[in-house]
């Protein structure tokens, strides 16, 4: 929402607190506290709502939700909403601390009975229209955009989007005016709300366009040809109910006013109840914008070493110590091709030492008073190098990668704060210094930027001045000590996850830090003959399609495709996106593909493009210069399922699944001597099923080491094993890992770009091979449905 801190024109902001509520609840993950009390919609809303504030300090603002039980529209025609499914209990569970922390921070929070937030929303909007105030309106719902007009605007609470009436007339096609008329011509298949059939935006522009408004279109209905003309007059009886249920009430009742939404000072101490119910650490006390400064600890004067005896008296203190944080200091996140400008060390908490030595110049253009980088590391050697101390630190993978580019083996590694956050709660979103310190010391660290600066203006570690480098490193290490002690505490009364951590995730630390080092060899000259092959092939497509729409386009403009397919060659309009706009998406496009020619020409299109510029074009951009390798970043810390993932480049996900994908994987060579070996494990997913389904057929491939997907294949596809093709084995493991996750004849057509009779076959012969999987994921559901739960294998 854009922002505005003048007083005198803040508008008033009316915040449609349902839409808020779906949004938040739909698009994160499912978060709970240690309670498993669910925690992640209201998480989402009050992100919202406190962004809000922060944007629009001076602004009154109330949030306006529906009430419970039904409404007068549910009088009007009982169908009304009828067809949605109730809401999630574990959404419902969330509304009550949502509204209490809402009026905790001071906002008027409005519910009135037997209407909808809607209705709330356009009473006060009128309200402050007569007075001549301004208001914004945040919803994700299009109705509201029939309230938009001189004083009162809509922003999209998905997109950031503000109209204005011209704003709407440019979306939708009609002045707010007709709005009314543009939702009672198509009706609302969310709501139930019954329109015209086969009337959707375009016609129902066309028609307001032609006739003014809904009342001059049925005037004039006899002008209405054909059978959309007859779906008109059939529609006639309904229509004014219609437009009744669509029409947003401006005179309700409310107990409070547009001038009564001023808001008021926060109740400190009960958001610190709730924050610390919900476990929201990081909200405690912060309920202000600028309570960044008052959660900082009084600045730490952290030691600089620049003397040798310096450096002699911290290393004697260092061996008297068993756990050591460390930091080190680079001049970019690419530690293969940066350089070491300094590290951190802290000995306890609240204390550390920083040792410059890679500093080129302050700003006072002096020369840097510092000691020697050779003299340094070979002295730290022995310690760092030392199986007698533990060491931790924050993504310590990084600062070991560091130290091995200056052979300094930094092999006993205690702990990092970073997995020990991951490893406590795997769905929270960031496990940055940053973010723990705020969620877990209620500290806010000093950030890169406030060091170094932003964007263009932004300089290198080695430019920053030593004393305000000092700072932010020691504060690193400092930070990550006082981490590692509050963490480890918590861990301590979860042995399990405890030792998970230290069983696994620590020791894999060096492993996968060693991968990194390693690298892998990519032969560049393959990917730019290929790239070249694949601009080649590119180029072709695009003159196919030109020949097929009878004009040049751009076949990477979605608006382009729409205009093509459903204006000019009047392709069957399957989905429709957000804004009504019939969808040019993959899954759209593969339906398509089965009767027309172009959209596979387009999806073809798509997939050379994309692999010409994600692989063929990019990762010879990534080949470092030092080491002629691309140096991967595996991340222990980023996905809730425990995986691992990579990036920069992401070689987790090069291509396999086509001819064009499984080539580009023959640039990544061995050195001369070497081989590339491959490992995985063995159809595990598929073997948990066999021991759960006790499937004879199943388990017999298995006892005699069938390659189960090339079975399934035969079986499937009426073809000896000997004869199976590498697609017809990848569609064959679709439908294995598909139909045990529950897929449908629908979604396995889409996946495998066949029609959904052929895919039903495909299920059906399946379960005839297999029984007793069936008869497991049946009864399976059955039981859920009986009992409300179903049992896990341990």
């Amino acid at each position: 929402m854009p922002s505005n801190n003048n007083q005198s024109s803040a508008p008033i902001i009316l915040v449609d607190g349902s839409s808020y509520l779906y949004r938040a609840y739909h698009a994160l993950p499912p978060l709970t506290n240690s309670n498993n009390q669910p925690t992640g919609a209201i998480r989402g809303v009050i992100s919202m709502v406190k962004r809000i504030l922060e944007d629009h300090p001076k602004s009154p603002l109330a949030i306006i939700f529906d009430a419970k039980g039904k409404t007068f529209r549910h009088e009007l025609y009982p169908q009304y909403k009828a067809n949605r499914p109730p809401m999630p209990d574990d959404l419902v569970s969330q509304i009550k601390p949502i509204h209490e922390i809402i009026e905790a921070l001071g906002i008027k929070l409005i519910k009135v009975e037997g209407v909808e937030a809607d209705d709330v929303i356009g009473t006060l909007a009128s309200q402050a229209s007569k007075k001549k105030l301004h208001v914004v309106i945040s919803t994700g719902d299009k109705d509201l955009t029939q309230l938009v007009g001189k004083y009162t605007k809509v922003v999209n609470t998905m997109n950031g989007e503000l109209l204005n009436e011209e704003g709407v007339k440019k979306k939708f096609g009609v002045p707010p005016n007709l709005i009314v008329d543009y939702l009672t011509l198509m009706g609302d298949a969310s709501d139930n709300i019954p329109g015209v059939d086969k009337v959707g935006p375009k016609t129902a522009v066309k028609w307001l366009k032609e006739h003014k408004s809904l009342a001059g279109l049925i005037k004039n209905i006899d002008q209405i040809t054909g059978k959309v003309g007859e779906n008109l007059r059939e529609s006639l009886d309904k229509l004014a109910l219609s437009k009744e249920l669509v029409t947003i009430k401006k005179d309700v009742l409310l107990d409070l006013g547009i001038e009564q939404l001023k808001v008021t000072s926060p109740d400190d101490d009960r958001l610190e109840e709730i924050y610390k119910e919900l476990e929201f650490n990081a909200w405690l006390k912060n309920e202000k914008k600028e309570s960044k400064k008052n959660n900082k600890h009084p600045k730490t004067k952290y030691e600089i070493v620049l003397t040798k005896k310096g450096l002699d008296s911290l290393i004697t203190k260092a061996k008297k110590t068993d756990v050591i944080s460390i930091d080190t200091e680079t001049t970019g996140l690419e530690y293969v091709d940066s350089e070491l400008v300094g590290i951190s060390l802290s000995l306890e908490p609240g204390k550390a030492s920083y040792i410059p030595f890679g500093h080129t110049q302050e700003k006072t253009n002096k020369e840097v008073k510092q000691l020697n980088k050779s003299f340094v590391l070979n002295k730290l050697k022995p310690l760092l190098e030392s199986s007698n101390i533990s060491f931790i630190g924050q993504n310590i993978k990084f600062d070991r990668n560091v130290f091995s580019r200056h052979s300094i083996k930094l092999d006993s590694i205690k702990n990092d704060t970073m997995i020990m956050s991951y490893i406590l709660n795997s769905t929270a979103t960031r496990h940055n210094l940053d973010a723990l310190a705020n969620h877990f010391l209620n500290y806010s660290t000093t950030t890169f930027e406030e060091v170094a600066g932003k964007g263009v203006n932004q300089i290198t570690f080695d430019k920053v001045p030593v004393e305000e480098a000092a700072y932010y490193a020691g504060e690193d290490a400092d930070i990550t000590l006082q981490l590692f002690n509050k963490l480890n505490k918590l861990l301590e009364k979860k042995p399990r996850l405890k030792d998970l951590l230290e069983e696994i995730e620590i020791p894999l630390i060096t492993v996968l830090s060693d991968m990194e080092q390693r690298g892998a060899y990519i032969n560049a000259r393959i990917l730019k003959a290929q790239s070249k092959n694949l601009f080649t092939r590119i180029s072709k497509l695009e003159k196919e399609a030109f020949l097929l729409a009878e004009q040049e386009f751009n076949l990477n403009s979605p608006k382009q495709l729409q205009e093509i397919f459903f204006d000019k060659l009047k392709f069957p309009v399957i989905q429709k996106t957000p804004g009504g706009q019939p969808s040019t998406a993959e899954n759209v496009l593969i339906q398509l593909a089965l009767d027309y020619e172009l959209p596979k020409i387009i999806l073809e299109h798509r997939t050379l493009t994309k692999l010409k510029t994600t692989y063929t074009d990019k990762l010879p951009l990534q080949i470092s210069k030092n080491t002629n390798r691309v140096h991967t970043s595996f991340h222990q810390a980023i996905t809730t399922t425990g995986r691992l993932s990579s990036s920069d480049p992401n070689l987790q996900n090069i291509p396999i699944r086509t001819e064009d994908g499984r080539r580009i994987r023959q640039a990544f060579e061995s050195p001369r001597g070497y081989k590339l070996i491959s490992a995985d494990y063995s159809q595990i997913e598929l073997r948990v099923m066999a021991h759960l389904s006790n499937d004879s057929s199943l388990i017999e491939a298995f006892e005699k080491g069938e390659d189960i997907h090339s079975r399934t294949a035969s079986e499937v596809f009426d073809t000896k094993i000997s004869d199976i093709t590498y697609e017809q084995r990848a569609n064959a493991k679709a439908i294995n890992f598909g139909l045990i996750y529950g897929i449908s004849a629908f979604g396995l057509s889409r996946q495998l770009g066949i029609n959904r009779n052929l895919a039903a076959e495909y299920i059906d012969a399946y379960f005839i091979r297999y029984p007793g999987v069936k008869e497991f994921m049946d009864s399976t559901k059955k039981i859920a449905r009986d009992k409300g739960y179903v049992e896990t294998l341990f």
